[in-house]
């Protein structure tokens, strides 16, 4: 099909000058009309900021047994998972010669006292030499001391819990001999822990003992429980300048574990009284950090594109420090939609 050109491109001409002014026609429109947004009245209120750091678990009584003195393991009076008490006999050591030497020290010590009560006997009546008397009561008290220090020591045969927990491992075995400072078995108690973090040094003019925070595990999602700081440690480390900062926490259910990891969400910052709008309304352009709020013009209500200096953002609320006053009605929405001057219907 064969086009007239010389007919064609003064049609094409027309159509789109037509565009042009229908375009035209829609903006004058549009500018006669007012874009409705939501506005929040900013007025002081309560501002927090956080910040996470990692740490781990352990029991606060968490003990790994052993003997106080050597001997070979008579028996194991426990099995592993077992919960046992404070006092409750764990491992006995074989303690023949101690017995057999407390005998002998209980025979002697009964001739002692017979001679030594008949000594005193006598010399109450003034009979006999003083220094009979003497011999007799100090070889009496050598002996008294003698099977004291023999008890004490047939005591140290029985390894006894040294407080209320679980039998977690037993390293030894009926047989083996049990040597001071050598594991025998690992006693730990859930019922209270403590979470262990390394802090940089950046935030100790920012947390103080007794501070409220948050604690959370990445094995229970979901699961947050409240605490308080218990200690802060006295010395910055070094190698990666840290600091220790230490809470307990009570564990009845058991849920928590030693070596479990946890993150410990400290407050660093706290205003009673700050302007705090959406973070998301906060744009910045080569000008500055912006913001859109609705004011009174000639009776009518328009945005107006607010230059302000914000402070620090928690969550999706940032904290306005300068150009913003109590008060102000600032865009929240349809924030994306306004220019300068644009006129706005305020939507309850």
């Amino acid at each position: 099909m064969k086009i007239n050109r010389p007919l064609f491109i003064p049609l094409i001409l027309i159509a789109a000058l037509a565009a042009c002014q229908k375009k035209q026609d829609t903006a004058a429109v549009a500018a006669d009309e007012s874009l409705l947004v939501e506005v929040k009245t900013v007025v002081p209120e309560k501002f927090e900021h956080f910040f996470a750091v990692n740490g781990a678990l352990e029991a606060v009584q968490d003990a790994f047994i052993s003997a106080e003195t050597s001997g070979q393991i008579q028996a194991v009076h426990v099995r592993e998972g077992q919960r046992v008490q404070k006092g409750d006999l764990l491992v006995s050591l074989n303690s023949d010669i101690t017995r057999n030497a407390v005998a002998e020290v209980t025979n002697a010590l009964e001739l002692a006292r017979t001679v030594f009560r008949k000594r005193q006997e006598l010399w109450d009546k003034k009979i006999g030499a003083e220094i009979q008397y003497l011999e007799a009561k100090t070889s009496k008290e050598s002996l008294e001391n003698r099977l004291a220090s023999l008890q004490a020591q047939l005591a140290l045969a029985k390894v006894r819990a040294p407080f209320s927990g679980i039998v977690d491992r037993i390293f030894k075995k009926p047989g083996e001999l049990a040597v001071p400072g050598l594991q025998l078995m690992q006693l730990v108690n859930l019922g209270r822990m403590r979470v262990n973090a390394e802090v940089a040094e950046t935030y100790l003019g920012k947390i103080r003992q007794g501070d409220a925070i948050e604690v959370t595990f990445p094995t229970y999602p979901g699961w947050t429980l409240q605490a308080a700081i218990s200690r802060i440690g006295q010395v910055v480390s070094a190698k990666n300048r840290t600091v220790l900062v230490q809470a307990e926490l009570d564990n009845p259910q058991g849920k928590m574990k030693p070596n479990m990891m946890a993150t410990l969400r400290c407050r660093d910052f706290f205003a009673p009284a700050a302007l705090v709008v959406p973070a998301i309304v906060v744009k910045n352009d080569l000008e500055g950090t912006y913001l859109y709020t609705v004011e009174r013009e000639n009776g009518r209500s328009v945005a107006r594109k607010l230059y302000v200096t914000t402070g620090l953002t928690e969550g999706n609320r940032t904290m306005v420090v300068a150009g913003l006053v109590a008060g102000q009605d600032v865009i929240v929405s349809g924030y994306n939609l306004v220019r300068n001057g644009l006129p706005v219907t305020v939507g309850q």
